[in-house]
């Protein structure tokens, strides 16, 4: 993102020069100062628009902090006052009360129309009685599909909804557009079955093609996504998207058949988008890299493999290897130079329109097209609207200060997407230009009189605008990411060149010649090596805890400081701005006490020990698809953002759900060790060798006991089922005990208690087996006696984890039932046992699932 705030900068600088009378036809700017009355109304007439964007945008903010939405008639009466407040007329004197009056009416239109639409957004959620139940939809595949190796995901606007044959009662009312999969897995096995051991049998899927038009039975659920502390917010990502609802399609014995209904012309853009896609395939033999031809041609970022957004991110570049603002920006660039030549050949339409006005209109248009056939994501959309407000700002012919035009798009593209503002990007790309306006001295820039002199004088004025850019967001890109390329610097300087003058032109005339593909697959193929070598230096990155925002915003101004053109001396006072950010310390228990951060994975488990100076992880969570796993999407960001360097690894057993994101975690943390029941041959084996867990091994950190349970020597010969391998981890101290129990089963509790007796008591329960009716044994619950229980499990499971019988059993001895779905990753400290912290009961917002109480 700080790379597209070059080319706005420069857009800018172009805008300032045309005010200045520096473009042809371009009409002379008002000047304030002509009349001496007009000079004042035209500055009090400023100072109250720039406080009504101010509060416009400040307003949008505070709307999105509200936990729970009010009723529109709220909405409806703020944004009057709103109205009203900013129709009243400039008083003669006041500027004080003048500015403070366009703030409150902008805190009101902003605050008023964000939480309005709002509620009009709200009012097609789906039902949640409907949540599980067969519902026959009819309509149209709206996007590119997503195909991976379990299936296919695309989204779908609904025209027709109706019961499922069968079911009696109106037709319900769903949404108006779904995010749905169709799988290759029998999904009607997934309901009828409650035995999660069962294997669905697999099924051919026919093609899906977007504009086709198809008749599915689904059942759907709420949008639910992960809740982890600095974690990404799924449900905000959906809601952005317009998607109320996700769900799959069924295929069961006893379901109604998919049927496709016929292809329309709908979603023409969404259809030329596949086909270039699927040429691409065609032309590139390797996928690697036909992915990243995808992504530049078509937006498609899933296309990328994992392995290459690592080292994309590890030396900075991961914006140039999709549709990004700077892609928008590049293309309106070379469109307004394009349509400037062609203009200028004919002297009837100079006639009619100045060149430059043309041109400008022109490669804002042309950008706006390419954004659309890229998938008109949010990123594009900020940008197009960015430059569009910045051409209208030209058109107009006013000289604004740069502060005042800055803030002026940046209210825009609030009032567009007001829940930009909880995106890294939007902040970003922000900061970034105000930054690079802040520190642009605005004189001219000598450069001789050569070629070669003013070639030189440009170059050297981008590197020191990206070296002002990196100096001063990084602060905020470790308050946001956690970490910092190192190597970003240089390997931006050749991969923003190559990208933008070789390897995406290659890709866009691709569409017209195809075998151009291949050629670009080989520029991405070169930059690739280069890349990877710098990733792979040592200290090519630095990760730091996620600092307090405080420390961030201080750190932005200190960054700010050094990079403005200032005496030395004035400069260095911002470096004991950036210093808290760059120390931020990871928080730690006292000496003899320890933690728990339960993450929220999903359908897995991975629990989070800590001590005052050592920490364990246990179990690393599921495998989502090929493409992806917990390790990558959930504990790598967690791991860095809380500061955690891991001494163990415990994977209780070798099943996917609990050693899916092992291999991410232990690329990250090197030095863990790693305690497991994983077999000899398991793939895990070659990556770090396992010492296998036995009852009776013991270690004491800091004054915490750690204590394995189970399994004997002996049952690794006798087991059948990985299950009853499961490495069970007791953790705690004389105050408070915490039970790891895997997914032991019945034999292996009863095994447990026969052995250990009161020795297994514990305070704090990871339910053994996510809550299946398996486990969690009344002799097992009798013996431990705890007093709260952990379900990690995911949303509407398909293994109906926890059982019904199960929270009966807990809740008849009284204890607190806590599960991820409801909760997110969830906090426990040993100093304080009776509270636990859940993630979703931290800064709620209103997009986000709130689900019933378990029943």
């Amino acid at each position: 993102m700080r790379h597209d705030s070059v080319m706005v900068l420069c857009l800018a600088r172009k805008v300032q020069g045309m005010e200045r009378g520096q473009g042809e036809g371009a009409p002379a700017a008002p000047q304030f100062d002509e009349v001496e009355g007009s000079a004042v109304e035209g500055r009090r007439g400023a100072g109250r628009g720039f406080a009504l964007l101010a509060g416009s945008v400040l307003g949008a903010a505070l709307q999105l902090q509200q936990p729970v939405l009010w009723g529109w008639p709220v909405y409806a009466v703020v944004v009057v006052a709103g109205v009203l407040a900013a129709s009243m007329p400039l008083p003669r004197r006041g500027r004080i009360g003048l500015a403070a009056m366009g703030l409150v009416a902008g805190l009101a239109l902003g605050f008023g129309t964000t939480g309005g639409r709002a509620v009009a957004y709200l009012a097609d959620a789906l039902d949640p009685a409907l949540e599980g139940q067969d519902i026959r939809v009819v309509g149209v595949v709206a996007q590119m599909p997503q195909r991976n190796e379990t299936g296919v995901r695309f989204r779908f606007d609904v025209d027709e909804v109706r019961r499922a044959s069968g079911a009696s009662g109106p037709p319900p009312q769903v949404p108006p557009r779904l995010s749905l999969g169709w799988y290759a897995a029998d999904t009607g096995a997934w309901s009828r079955g409650a035995d999660e051991g069962a294997s669905a049998r697999t099924v051919e899927l026919p093609q899906v093609h977007a504009g086709q038009r198809w008749a599915f039975t689904v059942r759907l659920k709420a949008p639910h996504g992960n809740r982890n502390p600095h974690g990404f917010d799924y449900e905000l990502w959906l809601w952005e998207q317009g998607l109320q609802a996700t769900g799959y399609v069924r295929i069961g014995g006893h379901d109604a058949a998919p049927e496709l209904l016929g292809h329309g012309w709908a979603h023409p853009v969404e259809r030329a988008r596949e086909a270039v896609r699927e040429g691409i395939d065609a032309q590139v033999a390797d996928r690697r890299l036909a992915g990243v031809i995808a992504a530049l041609v078509t937006g498609d970022q899933a296309a990328i493999d994992r392995a290459d957004w690592d080292i994309f991110r590890a030396t900075g570049v991961a914006h140039l290897m999709s549709i990004s603002g700077l892609h928008v920006t590049m293309f309106a660039w070379l469109a307004a130079a394009l349509v400037r030549w062609l203009w200028r050949r004919r002297p009837r339409l100079l006639l009619r329109w100045p060149a430059p006005h043309a041109a400008l209109v022109g490669g804002v248009g042309l950008a706006a097209l390419y954004a659309l056939f890229s998938g008109w994501g949010v990123p594009s959309q900020r940008t197009v609207w960015m430059l569009a407000l910045a051409a209208l700002l030209r058109l107009s012919a006013r000289r604004w200060p740069w502060p005042f035009a800055w803030l002026a798009v940046c209210a825009g593209v609030v009032a567009l997407d007001p829940w930009a503002l909880m995106q890294a990007g939007f902040w970003l790309s922000f900061v970034a230009v105000g930054v690079l306006f802040a520190t642009d001295s605005g004189a001219p820039r000598a450069g001789g009189t050569g070629a070669a002199a003013r070639f030189g004088s440009k170059l050297w004025h981008l590197l020191r605008e990206q070296l002002v850019v990196t100096l001063a967001l990084a602060p905020l890109s470790l308050l946001l990411f956690q970490q910092l390329s190192l190597v970003g610097l240089l390997a931006n300087a050749v991969a923003i060149p190559w990208v933008t003058l070789v390897v995406t032109p290659l890709a866009m005339l691709g569409i017209l010649c195809p075998p151009l593909w291949q050629a670009a697959a080989w520029a991405v193929q070169g930059l690739g090596w280069g890349l990877q070598a710098l990733a792979a230096l040592p200290g090519a990155t630095v990760s730091t805890p996620a600092p307090a925002l405080w420390a961030a915003i201080a750190g932005v101004a200190g960054g700010l400081l050094i990079a403005m053109r200032l005496p030395l001396p004035m400069r260095l006072l911002g470096l004991p701005l950036i210093a808290p950010v760059l120390l931020w310390p990871a928080g730690q228990p006292p000496v003899g006490e320890f933690e728990l951060l339960a993450a929220d994975v999903g359908q897995g488990n991975a629990v989070i020990v800590r001590t005052a100076t050592h920490s364990l992880l246990y179990d690393a969570g599921p495998r989502y698809s090929l493409e992806s796993d917990a390790g990558h999407r959930v504990l790598v960001p967690l791991l860095r953002a809380e500061g955690v360097t891991l001494d163990t690894v415990v994977l209780s057993h070798r099943d996917s759900d609990h050693t899916g994101g092992a291999a991410a975690v232990l690329t990250m943390q090197p030095q863990a060790a790693l305690l497991s029941s994983i077999e000899a041959g398991h793939p895990l084996q070659a990556l770090r060798p396992s010492v296998r867990c036995e009852a009776g091994q013991h270690w004491d950190w800091d004054g915490v006991r750690f204590e394995v349970l189970h399994p004997l020597p002996a049952d690794y010969a006798t087991a059948t089922k990985p299950n009853g391998l499961s490495c069970v981890l007791r953790i705690g101290h004389a105050g408070a005990w915490a039970l790891l129990a895997g997914d032991i089963e019945r034999a292996q509790e009863a095994a447990l208690v026969a052995r250990a007796g009161d020795a297994l008591h514990a305070d704090l329960l990871l339910a053994p087996h996510h809550g299946s009716k398996t486990s969690s044994s009344a002799g097992f619950l009798d013996a431990v006696m705890p007093r709260r229980v952990v379900v990690q499990s995911g949303w509407r499971n398909r293994f109906g984890h926890p059982a019904p019988e199960v929270v009966a059993r807990y809740r008849e001895r009284g204890v607190e039932i806590v599960d991820s779905p409801r909760c997110g990753a969830l906090r426990w400290r040993s100093q304080a046992p009776a509270i636990l912290a859940c993630e979703r009961q931290v800064a709620p917002h209103y997009w986000q699932h709130r689900p019933a109480p378990l029943p």
